[in-house]
């Protein structure tokens, strides 16, 4: 039997999400980051809730009827947006990746409806945001299947210390 099981992040998981971030930043912009950038990132949101919150979705495999092998198939992270428009908080759901051998067999669901219904239980959250690459057609697929509709912004941006 098989399963998806959704966990908070722990320190121990820095590497592993890093080198993910790492990945999806390739596969998904043709950017390469910083490993120590990204790792020191990373544990920095690990050890500050404020800052961001981790979700690893696990692959059990029951053996035998007795023990369960659990594979690391992707992650999730959110961080908090504060809305004076509408007196609460939005949820960001940002640095998402599913490693290539568990795509498109619900990882990214599961991990969405985990934060979705937290998001729903948690008193001033008032809805989920994401941003994704325009080019991204399976991905924005995937989040209009969720109920999840196009907002209608581009995002700008002016990173310092760049060129």
């Amino acid at each position: 039997m098989t399963r998806l099981r959704i966990r908070d992040a722990e320190a121990a998981d820095r590497d592993l999400i890093a080198d993910w971030m790492i990945a999806m930043a390739w596969e998904t912009e043709h950017k390469r980051l910083d490993p120590d950038t990204v790792r020191a990132g990373v544990e920095a949101g690990l050890a500050d809730g404020a800052k961001a919150r981790y979700f690893i979705a696990m692959r059990e495999v029951e053996v035998a009827g007795r023990e369960t092998i659990a594979a690391a198939a992707g992650t999730l992270m959110f961080t908090h947006e504060w809305s004076d428009w509408r007196n609460g908080d939005w949820w960001w759901i940002q640095s998402v990746y599913v490693a290539p051998e568990h795509r498109r067999q619900g990882v990214y669901q599961a991990m969405h409806g985990h934060v979705a219904a937290l998001a729903q239980a948690t008193p001033g959250v008032i809805g989920l945001r994401l941003y994704v690459e325009r080019t991204n057609t399976a991905a924005q697929s995937t989040y209009r299947a969720l109920a999840m509709d196009d907002a209608g912004y581009a995002i700008f941006e002016s990173e310092f210390g760049k060129s």
